[in-house]
């Protein structure tokens, strides 16, 4: 007997509304969306611990600047450094497409260091500790405009809620963008969560660490379920993605970990 499979198609075009050579598109209004419900939790976060909300000013230039440059980098070096060193003034071409979220991740993590030297009163994982409940919720509506863009597509599956991405191709494919995003989802619920609860008492690190350990260990089991980014990876046992999280697994291991060991002041 054949089963009939009903595969949902996802025909959905990147772009909402275009007049003349301005469109406003998905992708682009759910990046401004990450960072304006970030802007409202951390201003909630800032109010509870009394922290001016000048210094919060101040953190949300440093938050956009390092998450643009270092995503649109990372995209140039990790995944296709010939044609960019090649193509240098292509790198500026950010509405073109091409940011990387390794890369977004560096830069957030430099920007916040520069942050704590320059203007935060609180230390380096004070400031991380609350800023990656924000980053887990960004890194959702990131996927979700990967999904309206039909981009980072997943490998070709017969499972009954494959999504067949028409502006790709006919094939039904794993909808890797909601696997992430739905995952991301739940880390920020549960940050957001345990920040509330333990607030008083919350370790150095212990968040921060958490938010590595958890969101890059969804990353690199959801890319054997992807197609390669750029033709480099195909072959590789590990691809690009998988690599890059690596580090940050080990990292967010080992301050999660002091963290739990560490009394609390």
């Amino acid at each position: 007997m054949h089963q009939i499979l009903s595969f949902i198609t996802w025909s959905v075009e990147p772009e909402i509304i275009k007049i003349g050579s301005f469109a406003l598109r998905w992708y682009g209004l759910l990046f401004a969306t990450a960072f304006y419900a970030g802007f409202i939790i951390m201003t909630k976060i800032f109010k509870e611990e009394k922290v001016p909300l000048t210094e919060l000013d101040s953190l949300v230039m440093y938050m956009v600047i390092g998450t643009v440059l270092g995503a649109r980098l990372g995209h140039c070096f990790f995944y296709d450094f010939d044609y960019y060193t090649s193509h240098p003034l292509e790198i500026f071409k950010i509405w073109e497409g091409g940011l990387a979220s390794h890369g977004a991740a560096i830069g957030i993590l430099i920007s916040m260091y520069i942050y704590t030297k320059k203007t935060s009163t609180k230390s380096f994982l004070w400031t991380a500790d609350r800023i990656v409940i924000t980053v887990a919720l960004a890194a959702f509506f990131i996927r979700m405009g990967n999904l309206m863009n039909s981009e980072i597509i997943g490998h070709t599956t017969t499972l009954p809620w494959a999504f067949i991405f028409t502006r790709i191709d006919e094939l039904p494919r794993h909808p890797t963008q909601l696997y992430e995003g739905i995952s991301y989802l739940f880390i920020f619920v549960v940050l957001y969560r345990i920040y509330w609860k333990e607030k008083g008492n919350l370790g150095e690190g212990k968040l921060f660490g958490l938010f590595l350990m958890c969101l890059f260990t969804v990353r690199f089991f959801v890319e054997f379920l992807k197609e390669n980014q750029s033709e480099f990876e195909n072959g590789m046992f590990l691809n690009m993605g998988q690599l890059l999280s690596l580090p940050l697994i080990i990292t967010g291991v080992y301050f999660y970990n002091k963290a739990l060991h560490k009394p609390v002041n």
